[in-house]
Protein backbone atom coordinates (compact mmCIF):
# COMPACT_ATOMS: atom_id res chain seq x y z
CA UNK A 1 0.00 0.00 0.00
CA UNK A 2 1.71 3.96 -1.03
CA UNK A 3 1.70 6.18 1.70
CA UNK A 4 -1.23 8.53 0.28
CA UNK A 5 -3.48 5.69 0.36
CA UNK A 6 -2.48 4.91 3.53
CA UNK A 7 -2.81 8.78 4.34
CA UNK A 8 -6.06 8.44 2.61
CA UNK A 9 -8.14 6.18 4.61
CA UNK A 10 -6.41 6.92 7.76
CA UNK A 11 -7.88 10.33 6.83
CA UNK A 12 -11.46 8.78 6.19
CA UNK A 13 -11.03 7.19 9.66
CA UNK A 14 -10.56 10.40 11.53
CA UNK A 15 -13.41 11.89 9.68
CA UNK A 16 -15.23 9.73 9.97
CA UNK A 17 -14.31 9.42 13.56
CA UNK A 18 -14.77 13.12 13.77
CA UNK A 19 -18.45 12.78 12.29
CA UNK A 20 -20.14 10.65 14.70
CA UNK A 21 -18.13 12.24 18.01
CA UNK A 22 -19.86 15.44 16.63
CA UNK A 23 -23.39 13.83 16.19
CA UNK A 24 -22.89 12.28 19.53
CA UNK A 25 -22.33 15.93 21.01
CA UNK A 26 -25.55 17.55 19.02
CA UNK A 27 -28.94 17.77 20.49
CA UNK A 28 -30.12 18.16 16.63
CA UNK A 29 -31.76 15.03 14.58
CA UNK A 30 -28.35 14.25 13.53
CA UNK A 31 -27.08 13.33 16.88
CA UNK A 32 -26.03 9.70 18.24
CA UNK A 33 -29.11 10.79 20.02
CA UNK A 34 -31.47 11.25 17.54
CA UNK A 35 -29.39 8.21 15.37
CA UNK A 36 -29.67 5.64 18.05
CA UNK A 37 -34.34 6.62 17.85
CA UNK A 38 -34.16 5.74 14.21
CA UNK A 39 -32.00 2.82 14.24
CA UNK A 40 -33.45 0.79 17.70
CA UNK A 41 -36.92 2.40 17.99
CA UNK A 42 -38.16 -0.47 20.32
CA UNK A 43 -34.29 -0.76 21.93
CA UNK A 44 -32.99 -3.34 19.70
CA UNK A 45 -31.33 -2.77 16.01
CA UNK A 46 -33.76 -5.22 14.20
CA UNK A 47 -31.96 -6.03 10.90
CA UNK A 48 -33.50 -7.51 7.62
CA UNK A 49 -31.74 -10.36 6.48
CA UNK A 50 -32.47 -11.76 2.81
CA UNK A 51 -31.95 -15.51 3.08
CA UNK A 52 -31.34 -18.24 0.52
CA UNK A 53 -29.72 -21.85 -0.73
CA UNK A 54 -26.87 -19.79 -1.93
CA UNK A 55 -25.10 -16.53 -0.58
CA UNK A 56 -24.15 -13.34 -2.22
CA UNK A 57 -22.69 -10.10 -1.25
CA UNK A 58 -25.99 -9.32 0.92
CA UNK A 59 -27.81 -12.43 1.25
CA UNK A 60 -27.02 -14.60 3.90
CA UNK A 61 -27.68 -18.91 4.41
CA UNK A 62 -28.81 -20.57 7.32
CA UNK A 63 -26.15 -22.50 9.09
CA UNK A 64 -27.65 -26.20 9.46
CA UNK A 65 -26.17 -26.25 12.90
CA UNK A 66 -27.99 -23.74 14.66
CA UNK A 67 -30.73 -22.12 11.89
CA UNK A 68 -29.30 -18.89 12.13
CA UNK A 69 -28.54 -16.96 9.42
CA UNK A 70 -24.68 -16.33 7.92
CA UNK A 71 -23.24 -13.93 5.73
CA UNK A 72 -22.11 -10.52 4.47
CA UNK A 73 -24.96 -8.78 5.91
CA UNK A 74 -25.42 -10.20 9.03
CA UNK A 75 -21.99 -9.84 10.34
CA UNK A 76 -22.64 -5.74 8.96
CA UNK A 77 -25.28 -5.75 11.04
CA UNK A 78 -23.77 -7.20 14.19
CA UNK A 79 -21.14 -4.29 13.62
CA UNK A 80 -23.25 -1.78 13.31
CA UNK A 81 -24.98 -2.81 16.89
CA UNK A 82 -21.63 -2.89 18.46
CA UNK A 83 -20.46 0.37 17.23
CA UNK A 84 -24.23 1.75 18.47
CA UNK A 85 -24.45 -0.18 21.63
CA UNK A 86 -27.66 -1.50 21.11
CA UNK A 87 -29.24 -5.98 20.80
CA UNK A 88 -29.44 -7.33 17.19
CA UNK A 89 -32.46 -8.90 16.08
CA UNK A 90 -32.33 -10.44 12.73
CA UNK A 91 -35.27 -10.37 11.00
CA UNK A 92 -35.32 -13.06 7.62
CA UNK A 93 -37.15 -12.85 4.47
CA UNK A 94 -36.70 -15.58 1.78
CA UNK A 95 -38.36 -13.15 -0.73
CA UNK A 96 -37.45 -9.45 -2.03
CA UNK A 97 -41.02 -8.62 -2.37
CA UNK A 98 -41.55 -9.39 1.75
CA UNK A 99 -38.62 -7.78 2.53
CA UNK A 100 -39.60 -4.63 0.76
CA UNK A 101 -43.64 -4.75 1.81
CA UNK A 102 -42.24 -5.02 5.84
CA UNK A 103 -39.73 -1.77 5.09
CA UNK A 104 -43.38 0.39 5.42
CA UNK A 105 -44.43 -1.72 8.45
CA UNK A 106 -41.67 -1.17 10.70
CA UNK A 107 -40.84 -4.84 11.03
CA UNK A 108 -36.82 -3.89 10.41
CA UNK A 109 -35.00 -0.72 10.91
CA UNK A 110 -31.82 -1.60 8.49
CA UNK A 111 -30.68 -4.06 5.71
CA UNK A 112 -28.09 -4.56 3.16
CA UNK A 113 -29.37 -4.85 -0.75
CA UNK A 114 -28.69 -4.36 -3.88
CA UNK A 115 -29.23 -0.51 -5.19
CA UNK A 116 -32.68 -0.29 -7.47
CA UNK A 117 -34.54 2.65 -8.06
CA UNK A 118 -38.01 1.39 -7.61
CA UNK A 119 -36.65 0.47 -4.19
CA UNK A 120 -35.74 4.16 -3.09
CA UNK A 121 -40.10 4.50 -2.56
CA UNK A 122 -39.53 2.30 0.48
CA UNK A 123 -35.52 2.78 1.54
CA UNK A 124 -33.18 5.26 1.37
CA UNK A 125 -29.56 4.07 0.87
CA UNK A 126 -26.29 4.33 1.68
CA UNK A 127 -23.19 4.60 -0.18
CA UNK A 128 -21.88 1.34 -1.93
CA UNK A 129 -19.86 -1.15 0.19
CA UNK A 130 -19.28 -3.42 -3.14
CA UNK A 131 -20.60 -3.81 -6.30
CA UNK A 132 -22.74 -6.80 -7.47
CA UNK A 133 -22.70 -8.23 -11.16
CA UNK A 134 -25.13 -9.59 -12.98
CA UNK A 135 -24.75 -12.39 -15.36
CA UNK A 136 -27.03 -15.96 -16.63
CA UNK A 137 -26.30 -19.42 -15.75
CA UNK A 138 -27.33 -22.41 -18.11
CA UNK A 139 -27.64 -25.74 -17.08
CA UNK A 140 -25.48 -29.10 -18.45
CA UNK A 141 -25.25 -29.36 -22.15
CA UNK A 142 -27.08 -25.84 -22.80
CA UNK A 143 -25.51 -24.44 -26.45
CA UNK A 144 -26.00 -21.23 -24.84
CA UNK A 145 -22.23 -19.48 -24.69
CA UNK A 146 -22.36 -15.75 -24.70
CA UNK A 147 -24.85 -13.24 -23.40
CA UNK A 148 -26.41 -12.16 -26.68
CA UNK A 149 -27.16 -16.02 -27.41
CA UNK A 150 -29.86 -15.56 -24.58
CA UNK A 151 -32.74 -13.19 -25.94
CA UNK A 152 -33.79 -15.52 -28.42
CA UNK A 153 -37.05 -17.32 -29.29
CA UNK A 154 -37.94 -19.97 -27.26
CA UNK A 155 -35.62 -19.09 -24.63
CA UNK A 156 -36.93 -19.11 -21.36
CA UNK A 157 -35.36 -17.36 -18.24
CA UNK A 158 -35.58 -17.69 -14.80
CA UNK A 159 -36.13 -14.01 -12.88
CA UNK A 160 -36.36 -13.51 -8.78
CA UNK A 161 -40.02 -10.96 -8.30
CA UNK A 162 -38.85 -7.55 -6.72
CA UNK A 163 -35.23 -8.50 -7.65
CA UNK A 164 -32.96 -5.52 -9.57
CA UNK A 165 -32.53 -8.80 -12.22
CA UNK A 166 -35.97 -8.33 -12.41
CA UNK A 167 -36.71 -4.90 -13.37
CA UNK A 168 -33.33 -5.28 -15.92
CA UNK A 169 -34.49 -8.38 -17.89
CA UNK A 170 -38.03 -6.91 -18.16
CA UNK A 171 -36.46 -3.60 -20.03
CA UNK A 172 -33.75 -5.68 -21.95
CA UNK A 173 -34.93 -8.77 -23.11
CA UNK A 174 -37.60 -8.78 -26.17
CA UNK A 175 -37.89 -12.44 -27.55
CA UNK A 176 -37.04 -14.84 -24.31
CA UNK A 177 -39.59 -15.44 -22.37
CA UNK A 178 -39.53 -14.49 -18.66
CA UNK A 179 -40.08 -17.11 -15.49
CA UNK A 180 -41.12 -15.26 -12.76
CA UNK A 181 -40.24 -17.31 -9.23
CA UNK A 182 -40.36 -16.17 -5.81
CA UNK A 183 -37.19 -17.25 -4.19
CA UNK A 184 -33.40 -18.37 -5.62
CA UNK A 185 -33.98 -21.91 -4.38
CA UNK A 186 -36.90 -21.95 -7.17
CA UNK A 187 -34.80 -20.76 -9.65
CA UNK A 188 -32.57 -24.11 -8.88
CA UNK A 189 -35.31 -26.51 -9.23
CA UNK A 190 -36.45 -25.13 -12.59
CA UNK A 191 -32.86 -25.32 -13.79
CA UNK A 192 -32.57 -28.45 -12.26
CA UNK A 193 -36.33 -30.01 -13.52
CA UNK A 194 -35.35 -28.27 -17.41
CA UNK A 195 -38.14 -25.84 -16.82
CA UNK A 196 -35.63 -22.89 -17.90
CA UNK A 197 -32.89 -22.56 -20.47
CA UNK A 198 -31.13 -20.07 -17.94
CA UNK A 199 -31.43 -18.11 -14.96
CA UNK A 200 -30.37 -14.50 -14.78
CA UNK A 201 -29.47 -13.30 -11.32
CA UNK A 202 -26.26 -11.93 -9.07
CA UNK A 203 -22.81 -13.75 -10.31
CA UNK A 204 -21.85 -14.86 -6.31
CA UNK A 205 -25.86 -16.11 -6.06
CA UNK A 206 -25.39 -18.26 -9.49
CA UNK A 207 -21.89 -19.62 -8.28
CA UNK A 208 -23.25 -20.91 -5.32
CA UNK A 209 -26.43 -22.27 -7.53
CA UNK A 210 -24.16 -23.79 -9.96
CA UNK A 211 -22.33 -25.86 -7.19
CA UNK A 212 -25.91 -27.64 -6.35
CA UNK A 213 -26.19 -28.81 -9.94
CA UNK A 214 -24.33 -30.92 -11.62
CA UNK A 215 -22.81 -29.29 -14.66
CA UNK A 216 -24.39 -26.19 -14.41
CA UNK A 217 -22.43 -23.16 -16.24
CA UNK A 218 -22.31 -19.20 -15.29
CA UNK A 219 -21.50 -17.05 -18.04
CA UNK A 220 -18.69 -14.90 -18.41
CA UNK A 221 -18.86 -11.09 -18.35
CA UNK A 222 -21.78 -9.46 -17.21
CA UNK A 223 -25.18 -7.12 -18.43
CA UNK A 224 -25.29 -5.26 -15.51
CA UNK A 225 -23.49 -3.56 -12.12
CA UNK A 226 -24.87 -2.19 -9.25
CA UNK A 227 -23.71 -1.25 -5.98
CA UNK A 228 -24.65 -3.07 -2.74
CA UNK A 229 -25.27 -0.89 0.67
CA UNK A 230 -26.87 -0.60 3.93
CA UNK A 231 -30.21 0.58 3.70
CA UNK A 232 -32.75 1.82 6.17
CA UNK A 233 -36.75 2.48 5.75
CA UNK A 234 -37.98 6.30 4.39
CA UNK A 235 -38.10 8.91 6.50
CA UNK A 236 -35.09 8.31 8.86
CA UNK A 237 -32.52 11.04 8.00
CA UNK A 238 -30.58 10.25 11.07
CA UNK A 239 -30.57 6.82 10.62
CA UNK A 240 -29.19 7.20 7.03
CA UNK A 241 -26.20 9.65 8.08
CA UNK A 242 -25.18 7.38 10.60
CA UNK A 243 -25.43 4.02 8.70
CA UNK A 244 -23.75 6.19 5.67
CA UNK A 245 -20.45 7.14 8.13
CA UNK A 246 -20.70 3.52 9.59
CA UNK A 247 -20.13 2.11 6.27
CA UNK A 248 -17.30 4.41 5.22
CA UNK A 249 -15.83 3.60 8.16
CA UNK A 250 -16.27 0.11 8.04
CA UNK A 251 -14.43 0.09 4.26
CA UNK A 252 -11.54 2.06 5.94
CA UNK A 253 -10.80 -0.25 8.77
CA UNK A 254 -11.42 -3.58 7.29
CA UNK A 255 -14.87 -4.50 8.83
CA UNK A 256 -16.39 -5.10 5.06
CA UNK A 257 -12.92 -6.87 3.73
CA UNK A 258 -13.36 -9.01 6.88
CA UNK A 259 -17.23 -9.92 6.33
CA UNK A 260 -16.85 -10.73 2.65
CA UNK A 261 -13.61 -12.73 3.54
CA UNK A 262 -16.06 -14.63 6.46
CA UNK A 263 -18.07 -15.44 3.39
CA UNK A 264 -15.97 -16.75 1.11
CA UNK A 265 -15.90 -13.95 -1.11
CA UNK A 266 -11.79 -13.39 -1.35
CA UNK A 267 -12.16 -12.09 -5.30
CA UNK A 268 -15.04 -9.13 -4.30
CA UNK A 269 -12.86 -5.77 -4.27
CA UNK A 270 -14.74 -3.43 -1.26
CA UNK A 271 -15.89 -0.39 -3.22
CA UNK A 272 -14.08 2.79 -3.00
CA UNK A 273 -14.85 5.29 -0.54
CA UNK A 274 -17.59 7.41 -0.98
CA UNK A 275 -18.49 4.85 -3.88
CA UNK A 276 -21.58 6.19 -5.96
CA UNK A 277 -24.29 3.55 -6.13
Amino acid sequence: MTRGICSMAFLLVALVAVVLRAGAASPDEGSAAAARQQLAPTGTVKAAISVGPAANLFRATLDPATNQPRGVGVDLAQALGRQLGAPVALVTYTTYVDLLEAAGRGEWDVTCLTFDEERTKVMDFGPAYAFFEFTYLVPEGSSIRAHADVDRPGVRVAITEGSVTARNREQALTQATLVRVKTPAEIQEHVRAGHVEAAAAGRETLTGLATQLPGARVLEGSFHREGVAVAVPKNRPAALAYVTAFIEAAKASGVVRRALDDAGFKDVPVAPAASSR
